[in-house]
Formats: structure tokens, sequence, C-alpha cells
């Protein structure tokens, strides 16, 4: 045999070896983290998708709930994981972009260490408030807080989040003065909400919007430009007295720093797939949420614009991490 074949023969079944078929992938179960406490908004909607991909795929998506620290600690336990598809997280105006001015140190480098893959959602937030205070509407609760500054609450479910920053842009814009206190998830703000504990949230609509119609909590207004489609009997905010009003959250699935294109690729094509399907479109927009799939380049660039926007929010607001 000559040698120089016998090299072409050695060289072909090294590259065999070390480099595995695409059509291998996945082959075992993949953990979805999501850097929040189960049953608020990313949560029900990363099962959702989850419970989808999972069936396109083959292999089960492990949702698992690491909340704490605006996102980073979920966030963090990402970038250390390996970068072979098999860790995914959720990412979002948060981890992605509000982290960015709100703390003073973040651990993570959005542009370095985070693989961004596809975006998935856009969210209005839903401003709702306790029963018991004697406001009906957003000018009534703008004349009462002027009233009484500093005497109302409201919650979050975490420093950063379109929850808090969403309340700290209305109180710059109004001129008033609200105190935050921010939780762990949005569960535990709920109930404190409609026990009576914290006055008000502008939080996602579908943790509000139930609680809403359910009669547990009066709701004011809506934070997109638009009437929710899904709830198109609540004003928006912005046409309740405080025009440019805006707030839109977003969200979509990252992966660790260095991930493999082919993966990638792959990945972001079954996203796509997933969130064009009836039964994800359906029930992401009865949880009050539209799909908004994109290209890792695209998510990219939301990652960095929503920072821009942000950090003038914070300024202007002088909102900080408490």
């Amino acid at each position: 045999m000559r040698p120089r074949f016998l090299l072409t023969l050695v060289l072909a079944a090294l590259a065999g070896l070390s480099m595995p078929s695409l059509a291998a992938y996945p082959d075992k179960p993949i953990r979805l983290i999501v850097p929040s406490a189960p049953g608020g908004a990313p949560d029900v909607l990363m099962r959702t998708l989850a419970q989808q991909l999972s069936q396109q795929m083959g292999v089960p998506f492990v949702i698992d709930n690491k909340p704490g620290g605006s996102y980073t600690i979920g966030t963090m336990d990402l970038v250390r994981s390996p970068a072979d598809g098999y860790t995914l997280a959720y990412g979002n105006v948060v981890s992605l972009a509000t982290n960015r001015s709100l703390l003073a140190s973040v651990p993570y480098d959005v542009d370095k260490d985070l693989t961004l893959i596809s975006n998935t959602l856009r969210l209005a937030n839903m401003m709702i408030v306790n029963n018991s205070l004697p406001v009906k509407n957003v000018p009534e609760l703008i004349a009462y807080a002027k009233k009484n500054p500093g005497k109302l609450a409201f919650a979050s479910d975490g420093n950063g989040t379109t929850a808090h920053l969403g309340v700290e842009l209305f109180k710059a814009m109004t001129g008033t003065y609200m105190l935050h206190v921010p939780y762990r998830g949005a569960t535990a703000a709920i109930t404190d909400l409609v026990g009576g504990g914290i006055q008000l949230m502008i939080i996602n609509t579908p943790v509000s919007g139930p609680l809403a119609q359910s009669g547990r909590v009066r709701a004011l207004g809506i934070s997109s430009s638009q009437r929710s489609p899904t709830y198109p009997d609540i004003p928006t905010i912005a046409e309740s007295g405080v025009p440019g009003y805006e707030v839109v959250a977003w969200g979509g699935i990252i992966g660790p720093a260095n991930m493999p294109k082919d993966i990638v690729t792959r990945l972001n094509a079954e996203i796509r797939t997933a969130l064009a399907s009836p039964v994800v479109r359906e029930r992401f927009k009865a949880l009050g949420a539209e799909t908004d799939p994109s290209t890792p380049e695209e998510f990219r660039e939301l990652s960095r614009r929503e920072t821009v926007k942000w950090a003038k929010v914070v300024k202007s607001s002088g909102a900080r991490v408490d």
C-alpha cells in the first residue's frame, strides 16, 4: 500500500472520529434554564415552547428555574456550561439589555460570553392595582400618587425587569413617587398585591391578565403603544394621560459562547418552526404574547438597540438596583 494512500485513509478516519455528524444532535435531553421563578410569564411561555421543541426534535427539554440576581444567577449557569447545544437559556430585556446600565457589575459580557440564537416573543405589560386602592384609571392613580408621595408601593419580579423599569418610567413621565419593592419572582409579588401589602404592579399580561379577568385585581392600562388584541377593552397608558409611554418585553433562546455554527443554525430553524405552529401561536396569544422569531444577527441587534434605550431610561428616571 502506498504511503500517501495510507496517510489519506488515516486522516479520513481521524476526521470521522473528531467531527460528529449534525444528524446525531440532539441525542439526549436538553436543559433550558429560565432565570426566574416558576409561574411567571417567562416560565409559562418557555414551557409552551419547550414542549413543542421536544416534539419536533425527539428529546426532552427540561426546564431548570434559576431565579435571583436580576437574571444573573441563571445566566451565569449558562455561561459556565459546555457549548455543545445541550444547555440553553431564556435571555430577555433584563439579562441582555437593562442589566448593563442598572447593575454596578455584570458578571458576564453579553457580546463575548453568550450566543444569541433567536428571539421568540414580544409582550406588553398591564398596570394592575389592589382592589382596595381608591383609583379606577390612570389619571386617578396619578392624582392619588401626587397627593400621597411615597405612600404607594409597587412590586416587581426583580430589579431591572420591565415590571421595575416600567414603573420607573411612569414615575419620571408623571412626576410621581412610589416605593419599589423587588421580589425574586412574580408569584410572591402577586400574592402581596392581592393581599394588600403592595398597591401596584406593571407586569406581563400572561400573569396580570387572568388576575384582572377574575376580579382579584383591577386593571388600569396596557404598556404597549396599541391596545392588546387579547384585552381590547383596557386602554393603553399612553392614551390615558401619559402620551409617549411604551414598554414592551421581549425574550428568546441563548447559549454559551462559541457554540458550533451548525447547531445554532439547527436550533434557530427548529425555534422558527415551533413558533409558527398553531399550538404555540394560539397559546402565546391566549397569554397576551406575540411570537417574534429572528435570526441570530437580528437578535444581537435587538439586544444592542434596547441596551441603548434602557440606559437612557435608567439615567433619566434615576432608577437603581436597591
